[in-house]
């Protein structure tokens, strides 16, 4: 009789643990009750508590579910574990796989893309239609930004570094600006840093606004480092920079697509046609590539260069040669000026 309440005993015992066992595996393997695909936002300090009250309420998980899945998480100490940031949880997802999502899977990122050449006024206009970025600064000018960053004093023209940008959803809009500011920071004290002797650069700032300048006129980025070396010839020789992307920064809004005579008279600080020396400020934002082909140029004598039409450019270092190379390759071999000036210089490299 005791040998048959003892296997009783034990039989109870095994039952009951198996049909603990049973509930504790079926509550965290049964799928949440959603039917599509969901992103879910844990805030910074939120508990699993929080996390499962809020499921509760939303109806994916019921009350035994919600106690088994945060005892059985505090019980592996996966609890305190958890992080914050928008997580994609697939239709069909179990209360496991949603702790383990909150565990190991990459929070969903966002991306933009600032572009090289792109004016301040560019990436404020994309960064104002970006549908996942916390927007805070839509009415702001362009010095009460600079102000929220904590840079009031600085022209924000080249300030924000070029790069495709990866974010968490709800990210604002000026801790984006900041980071683009800070990565244009970093990279230009880095080149600076490791700068060709010799230049005639006084400042990093001095560096970024020329980058700006190679950045609007280089149309292959194997070239920069030949026309930063050109303007460096001429900076060095106090020649006028004579670059027309300065002069259509100069026009604004009064820019057309056509770059006329009367407008290389146009009275601004930034016309280099007019005024020697760099503008007060860079005129774009210039990638990396720039900046260091602005402090590492190569080793010429070039003073000039022309679009040859097919986005490279023709490099002289006399004005004869440079006169040849307009002709031949802005006015064509067809124009009889072309043919007087290669009449008149037989060994002229452009009239080969």
């Amino acid at each position: 009789m005791l040998k048959k309440l003892t296997l009783f005993l034990v039989f109870l015992i095994l039952a009951t643990v198996g049909s603990g066992y049973y509930f504790y595996e079926y509550q965290l393997n049964t799928s949440l009750k959603s039917k599509t695909e969901i992103t879910y936002k844990v805030e910074q300090g939120q508990t699993l508590t929080d996390i499962a009250i809020d499921l509760m309420d939303r109806r994916l998980m019921n009350y035994p579910t919600a106690l088994v899945w945060v005892w059985a998480a505090r019980f592996n100490g996966q609890d305190v574990k958890i992080r914050k940031g928008h997580f994609l949880i697939p239709v069909g997802t179990t209360p496991q796989g949603f702790l383990d999502i909150l565990l190991h899977a990459k929070p969903v990122q966002h991306t933009l893309a600032l572009i090289e050449g792109w004016t301040f006024k560019k990436i404020l206009s994309k960064i104002r239609k970006d549908k996942h970025l916390k927007l805070t600064l839509n009415d702001l000018s362009t010095k009460q930004v600079m102000q929220k960053l904590g840079h009031e004093k600085q022209h924000p023209e080249g300030r924000f570094f070029p790069d495709t940008y990866h974010f968490p959803k709800d990210m604002t809009d000026l801790e984006f600006l900041q980071r683009a500011y800070n990565m244009m920071q970093n990279t230009l004290s880095a080149e600076w840093e490791n700068r060709q002797s010799g230049l005639p650069l006084k400042t990093a700032y001095e560096a970024l606004i020329l980058a700006s300048i190679v950045e609007k006129e280089t149309g292959k980025a194997e070239e920069r480092p030949q026309i930063a070396r050109v303007f460096i010839n001429r900076l060095n020789k106090g020649i006028k920079l004579q670059t027309d992307p300065t002069v259509i920064y100069a026009l604004g809004e009064k820019y057309d697509g056509n770059i006329r005579s009367n407008d290389l008279k146009y009275r601004s600080p930034y016309n280099t046609y007019l005024n020697k020396g760099l503008p007060p400020t860079p005129i774009a934002t210039p990638s990396k590539e720039a900046i260091h082909a602005v402090l590492n140029p190569i080793d010429s004598n070039a003073l000039f260069f022309v679009a040859k039409g097919d986005g490279s450019h023709y490099f002289s270092s006399t004005n004869k040669e440079h006169s040849c190379a307009v002709i031949r390759y802005q006015l064509k071999k067809h124009s009889s000026r072309y043919n007087q000036w290669c009449r008149r210089y037989k060994n002229c490299s452009a009239c080969k």
